[in-house]
């Protein structure tokens, strides 16, 4: 296989260093790889399975002989940064907000919608981690029963807020089994805002600013992204994004509405036959998917499928995915995966 030079923008972040670790562990065909930082990173080396990177400074001259560039440090460096890369015949793979509801930019989660790569011209989206998970677990519903109705709510890890809001979560959490009671709250609802939350022993019903209608950017993203990668402009769905004290892992409690009846049975089986997803729902031996035990894993999980009997042919599940991996750094990598297996790269 034709080896890949690629590089890796973000590279000192949560997403950035889970990126090297996916594409040792898919032996993706890395020629060359730059790993790619502000110039504060800049002569810093990162380890990863043992293995020593050296940062390199993120500028237009770095991505020349680049054949693919994941992009996972913000919108800002992804707009100035990601037309750069393409002018010099490089394939990014943006995991920011910057592009993704552009019309010309493909919206690419592989399990859903593989074939939006083959309209790339140059940019590909990866979508919002919270909106990977969903998309995947709806799939095989809309497939098998079309969708009528979607009623999202998130309990999103603080990883989604990167390392910094981690070390915040641990941090409080230390203070507050220490008896204290004056800590610091800066990341949480997010970095920058007039007010800062207590995220330990807490929950807070906020990811990212508010729009005029009172939805959330977070919430907004999740309606409209997955209508794009789902090819369903009219799809009615609405969402509630919440913040929960777990480290990593994002999990949503899922209602769908659909145009014909499917059992949980039913549902079970559609499922557990679609790519990347694994049903565990055996409510006898209190198993159903959890962060925890589903940290470190690529997979979408799906548990708790039963009939909602308020309304016709409604079913509610439960959807676990570690949202730095399949979230970010695996479908990330599986869109470049699905390029070179279309020849597109």
């Amino acid at each position: 296989m034709k080896k890949l030079n690629v590089a890796i923008v973000g590279a000192t972040g949560m997403v950035g260093q889970s990126l090297v670790q996916v594409l040792q562990e898919r032996n993706f065909p890395v020629g060359n790889l730059k790993l790619l930082a502000s110039s504060r990173s800049a002569g810093l080396t990162v380890e990863v399975n043992g293995q020593s990177y050296k940062i390199e400074e993120a500028k237009p001259e770095a991505f020349e002989g680049v054949d693919v560039a994941f992009f996972s440090a913000g919108g800002d460096i992804s707009k100035e940064l990601g037309p750069e890369a393409v002018r010099r015949g490089c394939v990014v793979v943006d995991n920011s907000n910057a592009f993704r509801m552009d019309e010309g930019v493909p919206l690419v989660v592989p399990e859903v919608n593989p074939e939006a790569v083959e309209g790339h011209k140059g940019l590909i989206s990866n979508p919002n981690c919270s909106t990977i998970q969903l998309v995947v677990a709806l799939q095989p519903l809309q497939k098998a029963a079309g969708l009528k109705r979607v009623v999202v709510s998130t309990y999103q890890a603080v990883s989604g807020a990167g390392k910094e809001a981690v070390d915040e979560l641990e941090n409080q959490s230390q203070a507050i089994l220490d008896g204290k009671t004056d800590f610091p709250k800066e990341r949480i609802p997010h970095g920058g805002a007039k007010v800062g939350h207590q995220i330990a022993f807490n929950v807070v019903p906020q990811l990212d600013v508010f729009v005029e209608d009172g939805y959330t950017k977070e919430e907004r993203k999740i309606m409209q992204e997955t209508k794009k990668i789902m090819s369903l402009p009219e799809l009615k769905i609405t969402s509630t994004t919440v913040r929960v004290p777990v480290v990593n892992g994002h999990s949503e409690s899922v209602n769908v509405e659909l145009e014909k009846a499917l059992s949980p049975d039913e549902a079970r089986k559609v499922l557990s036959e679609a790519p990347g997803v694994v049903v565990m729902d055996n409510p006898e031996e209190l198993s159903y998917p959890m962060p925890v035990p589903q940290d470190g894993r690529d997979e979408v999980f799906v548990g708790r499928i039963r009939v909602d009997r308020s309304v016709e042919n409604g079913l509610n599940i439960w959807v676990v995915a570690d949202n730095i991996r399949k979230g970010a750094a695996t479908n990330s990598i599986q869109i470049a995966e699905e390029l070179i297996a279309r020849g597109l790269l």
